[in-house]
């Protein structure tokens, strides 16, 4: 008989599956007897599904129309403390959401891009939230997009084991009852920071002067200027960061679903 006000027995066992506290550690350990440590560039890759707290503009934005869905396809550190980031949102005409996306306190400039399919892109200047400095600590990549919808965002982690239980924590502190979609291994290789600092330093530099924005917000010429260089050697900079991005994405496509 089952005590009253206690869970029956197959919610139990669906909640005992889904309680991060739970799963995630016997979904690891089973992943580590299933493949024995190997050489050192072997990852795991993770799906986590985790609430957003409402003190970011992406969790309290995405609660308040919990119909659109958002992308998020980039990031380029614009300051220590803060980030410039192309969303896309589904649906509205181009800017309908830029003036309360704004309001936000921790959104400090927001820009309409173009229309893209069924939604907007947005260019959008934030804080940065803890996962941002967590990851910078860590030394991992951000995989894009990351997907998010009513409040709730699909975070892929690239990392090694004790990284990832690094993440898994902050996740658990965010939001406790997060849950790991799913764990896999994968190759190094792909994942590798293919950028040097240099080359790093110049993307996010263009992306903030606007270059990449659509339409352009700054030319070729301008933005040498602004960078004190000349015009063919950011040319030729940009030329080999583009390359170098087109080359990892596609040398990346077998990690696709």
């Amino acid at each position: 008989m089952t005590a009253k006000g206690a869970p029956k027995p197959e919610r139990r066992a669906r909640v005992a599956q889904l309680t991060p506290a739970r799963s995630t550690p016997a979904r690891l350990r089973r992943l580590r007897e299933s493949h024995p440590e190997g050489p050192t560039d072997r990852l795991l890759l993770a799906t986590l599904r985790i609430r957003i707290p409402n003190d970011l503009w992406t969790g309290a934005f995405s609660r308040a129309h919990p119909t659109r869905s958002l992308e998020a396809l980039n990031r380029a550190e614009v300051g220590k403390d803060v980030s410039v980031s192309d969303y896309w949102i589904a649906g509205q005409p181009p800017g309908v959401w830029a003036a309360e996306i704004a309001r936000y306190p921790d959104v400090l400039n927001v820009d309409s891009l173009a229309v893209v399919g069924e939604g907007c892109l947005y260019r959008i200047t934030y804080r940065n939230p803890p996962i941002v400095y967590l990851f910078r600590e860590l030394g991992l990549p951000i995989q894009f997009p990351l997907r998010v919808q009513n409040g709730v965002i699909r975070w892929e982690v690239v990392a090694r084991h004790s990284e990832l239980q690094a993440v898994l924590r902050h996740a658990g502190s965010v939001d406790p009852d997060f849950q790991v979609v799913s764990i896999r291994r994968g190759s190094l290789r792909s994942h590798l920071p293919v950028l040097t600092d240099a080359q790093h330093r110049l993307l996010t530099q263009a992306m903030a002067a606007g270059y990449f924005a659509v339409p352009r917000g700054i030319t070729l010429t301008n933005l040498a200027r602004r960078l004190d260089r000349s015009k063919s050697a950011v040319s030729e900079g940009i030329a080999v960061i583009e390359q170098k991005l087109l080359e990892s994405a596609l040398s990346s496509s077998s990690f696709a679903r």
